[in-house]
This record gives C-alpha cells, sequence and structure tokens, in this order.
C-alpha cells in the first residue's frame, strides 16, 4: 500500500513526464538558444507559467512539499492536463479539486450516435445531465416528437414536457413523470450549481406553477430505470421500459432506451412505428450535434 511519501514521489514523477511532452512554443513561451539537456519545458519554465517560484516546484516535484490546491490548479493549467490527468495530479496530491467539474459536454461522439442508428426496434436518445436532447433515434422521433423541429434553445426534455401539447399528451401519468424529472433536475444542482444552461432553464420556468411548486419542495432523485406507459395516436397504448446507460468516457450524458415486453401488444406497437419511421427515411439517426452553452 503506497504511502504519502510514495504519492509524492509518483507526483513528482507524473509532473516530469507532463513537463517532459511540452515545448516552449506550445505553451507560448519564446524558446533559447541555450541547448536543453533534456526534453520539454524546465522546472523555471513550468513555475513561471503556473506563477510560482522555481523553489517551490522544485520542492514539490522532489516530493519535499505538499502543493496546495491553487497551486495545483496552477500546474494543471501550466502543464495542459486534460481532465483525467488533472483527477490524477489531485488524487496523488492528496487533495479534492474545489473547481467544479465542467457543465456537461453537448457533443455526442460519433459511435454514439451509430448506436443509437443502430437501434431500430427501441426508441433512445441522448440527454445531459439538465435533461438537454443531445441525441435521438429516428424511432424515439416518431414515438415522442421530432426533436430536429425543435429549436436547439428548447431541445429540453423539461421544457417540451411542460410546453409541448404533442409530448404532454403521449403521457399516461403526466404529473407523476414531469414531477420524477423535476427531481432529476433539482439532484444536478448540487453538482453543478452554476451552470449556466440551468440558470436560464430555471428561469424559462419561471411561469409553471406545477414546476416550481415541484422544484421547491425538493425531492431529488437519479432512478435508472422504470416503466412508463403512452398513448400514442399510431401505436395505441404502449407500455414500456425504460433504462438509463452512462458512459464512462462521457458521464455527463445518458443514453435512454424505452423496450416492450416480447410478445407483447406494446411490442407489435413498436414495431409498427419502426415499419413507418424505415418508411420516412434511412435508418441514419437525423439528429444533428447540439449546440447549446
Amino acid at each position: 500500500m503506497n504511502t504519502g511519501t510514495d504519492d509524492r514521489k509518483e507526483l513528482g514523477t507524473f509532473l516530469k513526464a507532463r513537463r517532459a511532452e511540452l515545448d516552449p512554443f506550445q505553451v507560448g513561451l519564446p524558446d533559447t538558444v541555450t541547448p536543453r539537456k533534456v526534453a520539454g519545458l524546465r522546472r523555471e519554465e513550468v513555475a513561471k507559467l503556473a506563477s510560482i517560484s522555481t523553489d517551490y516546484y522544485t520542492r514539490v516535484e522532489q516530493g519535499r512539499m505538499q502543493a496546495s490546491v491553487p497551486v495545483l490548479q496552477a500546474l494543471a493549467r501550466a502543464l495542459r492536463l486534460n481532465d483525467d490527468q488533472r483527477a490524477y495530479l489531485f488524487d496523488l496530491a492528496g487533495r479534492p479539486p474545489d473547481e467544479p467539474p465542467a457543465p456537461s459536454r453537448r457533443a455526442v461522439a460519433p459511435h454514439t450516435r451509430r448506436l443509437l442508428a443502430q437501434l431500430t426496434e427501441s426508441p433512445a436518445l441522448v440527454l445531459s445531465d439538465t435533461m438537454d436532447v443531445l441525441a435521438w433515434n429516428r424511432l424515439a422521433a416518431t414515438l415522442l416528437i421530432d426533436f430536429g423541429q425543435v429549436p436547439a434553445e428548447d431541445r429540453n426534455y423539461v421544457w417540451l414536457l411542460f410546453n409541448d401539447p404533442a409530448l404532454r399528451a403521449l403521457y399516461d401519468d403526466w404529473h407523476a413523470g414531469a414531477r420524477a424529472c423535476v427531481a432529476y433536475l433539482r439532484m444536478h444542482t448540487a453538482r453543478h450549481p452554476d451552470d449556466p444552461r440551468l440558470r436560464d432553464l430555471l428561469a424559462r420556468m419561471d411561469p409553471h406553477a406545477d414546476f416550481q411548486r415541484w422544484w421547491q419542495a425538493r425531492e431529488v432523485a437519479v432512478q435508472g430505470t422504470g416503466n412508463k406507459v403512452f398513448h400514442h395516436p399510431v401505436a395505441g397504448t404502449l407500455v414500456l421500459d425504460w433504462d438509463t446507460l452512462t458512459s464512462s468516457t462521457a458521464p455527463d450524458q445518458h443514453i435512454v432506451v424505452w423496450t416492450a415486453q416480447p410478445g407483447s401488444p406494446s411490442e407489435q406497437g413498436l414495431r409498427r412505428l419502426a415499419a413507418n419511421a424505415a418508411a420516412q427515411g434511412s435508418d441514419e439517426c437525423p439528429c444533428p450535434p447540439a449546440r447549446l452553452s
């Protein structure tokens, strides 16, 4: 088992490896004519970029001093660390980062979009932590609403559930579904209280009395699976199970998939919807990348 000293030594080795990968030009420093004994940035250059003294940085790298959280943040920026490298740096230092995680990333990976497109008999979409609809497959658009026709700023499941009559009418128990969404959204505020997308959504939801009452009740929930009953104008009544899958590479994006019991009328209804969706176009995922701030 590692000791604190072992971690500080590993932290120093990690810092050396990261500064060896950079050159002055990459980080905006003028290169000098003095030959470099080793590749990468010198200690004094890292210290300059992090706005700390060379002696301070040297002692951190040599494992003789435990860096403070602000210094670790400065070093992470100076060394251009990605999210995983930054997390590793703080773990080695025994310091939890005090900067909140970045708000939800909106770009959905191509392989995730491909997965959605290949789910031809199961409606599926990708939601952010704030329940923005980031991507969807053709059957989700057929079952719910055509998200491609919704302006990007309105493409949020909570917003649509309260404001789109067609989506609202699909729900057998709209109050239970909407209240569960509000509870999920309230859970998000603990992780990203300053997310500008969340603030904007809350401001826009101000006129809705039901939303305000449930929001003030401060109910919280993160439910990964459940059951929904929809009344669809084409497929009839659909009793569907839903599951939420979270990608390890994009933990702030959640794939929601609806399925029906094999052999049930609901499965037949989904197949009818799938046939209608296929007749309207290819099975390629129609959703464009979402660009929300």
